[in-house]
């Protein structure tokens, strides 16, 4: 017999300290006394004693112990919470990275093995690590966020709900203890914890899941009455590093369009990859992967030609590439990349987004 799969519900929000934690500890507190059987698989108070006092009480699957380099370190410990199988089990931060040789290199992945047991599953994320917002968090905060979860998470979730509070109040409770500890207070209000940086935050927080809602109720249109614009997007990389950055500012278009996406590399034929160029294209192949898409390889020495044709054999309608490298000359004697690009699609009814990748 089948197992069904388990619900996930994520809680999201603007940045650490906004209640998250507290907040699925509360909910699950209320599940309890209903009598549903909950655990906690991996919990992360911080030391904040308001999360402690809600965490008295539900019962904790213990971590497991993994000596590694003569350091013994900790992990949620998967296979104990399937055997043990609880109707709800509370997974703090989503975007973990487990230690080095762990069966799963994320915790999103041990979350994923859960719900396919057939357990419901509460978890929680700040915004900034969403794979497609990474440039953008980095821009916003000058911060480069390392953890990161596929947005398809967050789109296959059955519920996500937004923990929100204003800057000022969350600048309260950091200046007050409630987040982290004193001697780190000062440094977060002069980095991360910026104000400016706070209400960016807490836009793209609500606006994500503003997005997640009105995806879902897009699902009961009438199909009569979505045929008429299918939008598709592609997105065109290269060896330059700056081809993650465009992925995901193509990722993040098709998201807002509910479109397919599409990632093309073009590769010159007398041109043989370097093994760092080689490692490139494939980190930019599993990235297309994260984000659900499709992603072609083609060797041409036309790269222009090739997108054209591309874009015309997938019916996309959305075209992103990254400003041309070409040096004035070549651009004064050969024409740019680009208008190549725009004299092959101009009649072709295709948007095309040149993106600046110089910073």
């Amino acid at each position: 017999m089948l197992r069904k799969q388990g619900k996930h519900k994520i809680f999201i929000g603007m940045a650490p300290g906004v209640g998250k934690t507290y907040k699925m500890l509360q909910d699950a507190n209320i599940l309890k006394k209903q009598g549903i059987d909950v655990v906690i698989g991996l919990l992360e108070t911080h030391n904040r004693q308001e999360t402690l006092l809600q965490a008295d009480g539900l019962e904790i699957i213990p971590r497991k112990f993994i000596s590694q380099d003569n350091l013994t370190l900790t992990e949620m410990d998967t296979e104990a919470i399937i055997n043990r199988h609880p109707q709800l089990v509370l997974i703090d931060e989503l975007a973990h990275t487990n230690i080095p040789n762990s069966r799963y290199q994320k915790r999103y992945q041990d979350v994923e093995e859960i719900l396919k047991a057939g357990i419901d599953v509460y978890s929680t994320v700040n915004i900034q690590h969403l794979e497609s917002l990474n440039d953008l968090i980095a821009k916003i905060t000058g911060v480069v966020v390392r953890e990161r979860i596929p947005d398809r998470i967050l789109d296959e979730a059955d519920q996500v709900v937004v923990i929100d509070v204003t800057p000022e109040t969350l600048e309260e409770r950091l200046l007050a203890g409630k987040i982290y500890a004193s001697n780190k207070i000062e440094q977060s209000l002069q980095n991360f914890f910026q104000r400016k940086n706070l209400i960016a935050l807490r836009e793209l927080a609500l606006r994500e899941v503003a997005d997640t809602v009105e995806e879902e109720g897009e699902e009961s249109i009438p199909f009569a009455q979505s045929y008429l614009i299918q939008e598709r997007v592609l997105v065109c990389v290269s060896t330059y590093p700056n081809s993650l950055r465009l992925l995901r500012r193509g990722a993040r278009l098709a998201n807002y369009m509910n479109a397919p996406l599409f990632v093309l590399f073009v590769k010159n034929p007398d041109h043989f990859l370097s093994k760092t160029e080689a490692l490139h294209i494939e980190t930019c192949q599993q990235l297309c992967r994260d984000f659900e898409g499709t992603f072609l390889r083609v060797e041409d020495y036309n790269v222009a030609s090739v997108i054209a044709l591309i874009a015309e054999q997938e019916k996309i309608t959305q075209i992103v590439i990254g400003e041309s490298r070409q040096s004035r000359w070549k651009q004064l004697l050969r024409g740019s990349f680009t208008q190549k690009l725009m004299r092959l699609i101009w009649k072709k009814q295709i948007d095309l987004h040149i993106i600046a990748t110089n910073h």
